[in-house]
C-alpha cells in the first residue's frame, strides 16, 4: 500500500496585496473548494490547522461537515485541535455529527497546542488548569473525556422523572469507529510513547520540541520507532497510523518560481531555535524541480517510516494555485514517498 498524501492548510487570511484569501469567509469557502479539487486529483486527505485569536481557521467542525457534504472519498481531518480550548462533550457531539455527514472519513488530530498569540487564551474560553496542573494536563484530561464520550461511554445519569429509569446516558449522535481515528500531535519522543500507550495514532509535524543534534528527519524517524515499539508493548490489536508533515513546493511554472524560487536554497536545511522554554528543531522545506524533490524525499528517514504525509500549502495564493501544486505532488513526487 502506498503512502497516503494530504494537504494541510492553516487557513490564513489577510487583506494585503497578492493575497487571494482576504477574509475569514474566503478562508472557509476556499478550504472547501480545495478539498473538492484535491479529491478530484487523487489526493487522500484534506486537513486543517486550528488556531484561536488569529486570522486563521478556528472552529473546525462546521468546516469539516461542509467538506464532507461536498466530497465522497477524501479523508478529512485536523492537525491539530488545541484541546485546552475544547468542551470535550460538546466537541464529541460536533465530531460525531461531522463524521456521520462525511460517512466516517474524519481523522482528528488533537494535542496540547502550540505557542500562540493570546495570553492564557484557553482561560478566556472558561478552561483553567486546577491547582498544581499544567496546560498540558488540562489538554490531556479534556482528551480523555472526549475519547470516552465518542466511544459511547455514559457521561451523565438519566432523570428518572423523565425516563422512568436511572441509567447512564451517552452523547448522541454516536459515530462508530471514530474513536480509532484520533491522533495525538506529539513534539517529543517521550510524548510519542505516551501516545502509543493511550492507543492513539501519531501525528508529527515539521517541528520537534527537542534537539539531539541529529538531522530533523532522523530524530523524527526515531520518534516513530519508539512509538511503534510502545504500541506493540501496550498490546493494542489494530495497526496504528503515523503521519508527518512537510513543506513541499515543486517549481513547475513561472508563477511557482516567482514565489518560491529564491527560497529553494535558503530553506534547504533544518533550523534550530528556542521555543516555549526549550530547544526545538524545525524541519527543512523541499523546494525545487519535482524530480529533485522526489529524490530528496526518498532519503527522508521519517517520510519513509510514516504511512501518511501531510503537505502544508500556501493557502493565501488561492485554490487554483494550490491545486496545481498538489497535482504535481500526486503525479510526480508521490511515488518516492514509499
Amino acid at each position: 500500500m502506498s503512502t497516503s498524501i494530504g494537504f494541510l492548510s492553516f487557513g490564513h487570511w489577510q487583506a494585503v496585496p497578492g493575497s487571494r484569501v482576504r477574509t475569514g469567509g474566503d478562508a472557509l469557502l476556499q478550504s472547501i473548494e480545495l478539498a473538492v479539487a484535491a479529491e478530484e486529483l487523487g489526493v487522500d486527505g484534506a486537513f486543517v490547522r486550528v488556531h484561536h485569536f488569529a486570522h486563521q481557521l478556528a472552529s473546525p467542525f462546521p468546516l469539516l461537515a461542509a467538506m464532507g457534504a461536498r466530497t465522497t472519498t477524501i479523508e478529512l481531518g485536523t492537525a491539530v485541535i488545541d484541546m485546552r480550548y475544547e468542551n470535550p462533550l460538546y466537541m464529541a457531539e460536533d465530531a460525531a455529527a461531522a463524521d456521520l455527514i462525511s460517512g466516517g472519513r474524519l481523522q482528528l488530530g488533537v494535542s496540547r497546542g502550540s505557542p500562540e498569540t493570546a495570553l492564557d487564551g484557553s482561560q478566556a474560553f472558561g478552561f483553567v488548569p486546577a491547582d498544581g496542573e499544567t496546560d498540558g494536563d488540562l489538554a490531556r484530561e479534556h482528551t480523555e473525556t472526549f475519547r470516552a464520550a465518542i466511544e459511547g461511554a455514559g457521561v451523565v445519569m438519566s432523570n428518572p422523572q423523565i425516563t422512568g429509569v436511572s441509567a447512564p446516558l451517552a452523547i448522541e449522535p454516536h459515530s462508530p469507529g471514530l474513536h480509532e481515528r484520533i491522533w495525538w500531535g506529539a513534539g517529543t519522543r517521550a510524548t510519542a510513547v505516551w501516545t502509543a500507550e493511550q492507543g492513539m495514532n501519531l501525528m508529527s509535524s515539521t517541528l520537534l520540541t527537542e534537539d539531539t543534534g541529529v538531522p530533523f528527519d532522523e530524530l523524527q524517524a526515531e520518534q516513530i520507532r519508539v512509538y511503534r515499539e510502545a504500541w506493540r508493548a501496550a498490546g493494542h490489536t489494530r495497526e496504528p497510523r503515523v503521519s508527518v508533515s512537510r513543506s513541499i513546493l515543486p517549481l513547475i511554472d513561472d508563477e511557482t518560481r516567482h514565489y518560491f524560487g529564491l527560497r529553494a536554497q535558503a530553506d534547504s536545511k533544518d533550523q534550530v531555535g528556542w521555543l516555549d522554554g526549550g530547544n526545538a528543531r524545525f524541519g527543512r522545506s523541499y523546494i525545487g524541480e519535482p524530480d529533485r524533490i522526489a529524490a530528496e524525499l526518498a532519503q527522508d528517514a521519517a517520510v519513509q517510516a510514516a504511512d501518511t504525509v501531510l503537505v502544508t500549502v500556501p493557502n493565501q495564493l488561492g485554490v487554483e494555485f494550490n491545486a496545481r501544486i498538489l497535482e504535481s505532488i500526486a503525479r510526480d513526487i508521490r511515488p518516492s514517498l514509499g
